[in-house]
């Protein structure tokens, strides 16, 4: 099973880009924009949030090809309207309507009430309706749960089993009509297999 790290920072993403046929300004702008929003933050595992983002990017390139700039743009952005305090406005402000409703797509939307039961409620929810997104968003968000779960065995236990059983069934499903990433989970559910 690939994993996909070896972007820590934009400035070692952008040497590997620019062998690349891809409008490097327009991904360039996306990184900037995404780390200024995105600032100081801190994964779970620690790390800065840029890492997550940027794996994100090296999934959609070195292992799907994905060159276009709309969908390198918003795997970039995905979580800026979920996680900080970027507005879809902002985002459409800066890199138009394509962008955004990507990024609209892949946006968990607030549980509708308090607690555990209300969060998880949610986020079904949402896992669910994105079997009605465009292909394009579909990538988005393949590529950002190939970055979360790759390296599955550094979240707590209880975590992992529960994370692992919402990507057989949300996320598998969804990644069988891409042939890379069908792959690439089909490797990644075997490697995890001692969860089920």
């Amino acid at each position: 099973m690939e994993i996909f790290t070896s972007w820590r920072t934009w400035d070692e993403a952008r040497v590997d880009l620019a062998e690349l046929p891809v409008d490097l300004a327009a991904v360039e702008r996306a990184a900037t924009a995404a780390q200024r929003w995105h600032g100081d933050q801190l994964r779970p595992t620690g790390v800065p949030y840029v890492e997550h983002l940027l794996e994100a990017l090296e999934v959609l390139v070195r292992g799907a090809e994905v060159t276009s700039s709309d969908l390198l743009t918003a795997v970039l952005l995905h979580d800026v309207v979920e996680d900080t305090d970027a507005t879809l406005n902002e985002v459409e402000a800066e890199f138009g309507p394509v962008v955004t409703e990507l990024v609209d797509w892949v946006t968990k939307p607030p549980a509708a009430g308090a607690g555990r039961e209300a969060k998880r409620a949610a986020k079904a929810a949402y896992l669910r309706r994105l079997g009605e997104a465009p292909r394009e968003a579909v990538l988005v968000k393949l590529a950002d749960r190939v970055s979360n779960v790759q390296r599955l065995y550094q979240m707590p236990p209880d975590k992992q089993r529960r994370y692992y059983a919402e990507t057989v069934t949300y996320i598998l499903p969804l990644a069988a009509q891409h042939p890379w990433f069908a792959r690439w989970y089909g490797e990644w559910r075997e490697k995890f297999a001692h969860l089920r």
